[in-house]
């Protein structure tokens, strides 16, 4: 594979989700950002406002990127916004106790690059209150933007702005990393959300049904074990064998 196909790959695989943003300056901005980077898939969950994107303060702040305006996707949930995506990334400045792995803008995108069966989303959360934990939770890892300690605050835009920087540079140094990675090992194909969420859902019955989770206090035990196999990048085979032990369980306790 050659440098340009890498590079197309990735700009066609990264996406960019707002997750109930309160200003369409902001929207305009971020979209304005991901253009300068060569980025284009831009998805709002829930915008907190009508006409998200034909709002003349998004029209303003996008200042010439109209055209990722007029193409964005207006959702009304994660999992919409997920459609189609086999990784995801939350964006926050808040560590949480029971997150998935903490990694760092350069990081990720540096993993993005070199690997075509990865298509990601990087989601940025409400400007006040940033991302729920439920979806946190969903994410395979927080990128943390390691910024002054004193004063960590970015604005959205900006904080879009670094992601979508180091995924263009990444993507620029990425032919000989990807080359070297495809030539070690098997590499199935990476599991889709939906299907690492199904592995979750049905895992977590199987371990009631033996009475190793309690189903009314399932708080700790699933958050860890999320976390655990966010570390390992499950692709679809993996998926299934955890799912056909869960099966298997469930049938033996039943008899």
């Amino acid at each position: 594979m050659n440098l340009p196909e890498i590079n197309t790959s990735l700009f066609k695989r990264l996406r960019f989700i707002l997750v109930e943003t309160s200003r369409a300056g902001n929207i305009g901005a971020v979209a304005r950002a991901m253009k300068t980077m060569g980025f284009s898939d831009l998805v709002l969950v829930n915008p907190r406002f009508a006409d998200a994107v034909s709002d003349p303060e998004a029209v303003a702040f996008a200042s010439g990127a109209q055209d990722i305006l007029a193409n964005a996707r207006i959702v009304g949930s994660i999992a919409e916004a997920l459609e189609g995506c086999n990784y995801a990334a939350a964006v926050s400045a808040r560590l949480r106790e029971f997150s998935p792995p903490v990694t760092t803008p350069r990081a990720i995108a540096g993993q993005l690059a070199a690997s075509s069966e990865l298509h990601a989303a990087v989601i940025f959360g409400n400007e006040r209150f940033g991302l729920p934990n439920e979806i946190v939770a969903q994410c395979n890892v927080l990128i943390n933007i390691p910024a002054n300690a004193e004063y960590s605050s970015l604005n959205l835009s900006q904080a879009a702005q670094v992601v979508a920087y180091e995924c263009r540079m990444a993507a620029l140094d990425a032919a000989p990393v990807a080359q070297m990675t495809s030539a070690i090992g098997f590499q199935g194909e990476a599991a889709s959300l939906a299907q690492i969420d199904g592995m979750y859902d049905h895992l977590q019955q199987a371990l009631v049904a033996v009475g190793f989770l309690d189903a009314d206090n399932p708080k700790k035990l699933m958050p860890r074990l999320r976390r655990l196999f966010s570390r390992t990048g499950l692709e679809t085979e993996e998926v299934n064998i955890v799912r056909g032990i869960a099966r298997h369980i469930l049938a033996a306790n039943k008899k």
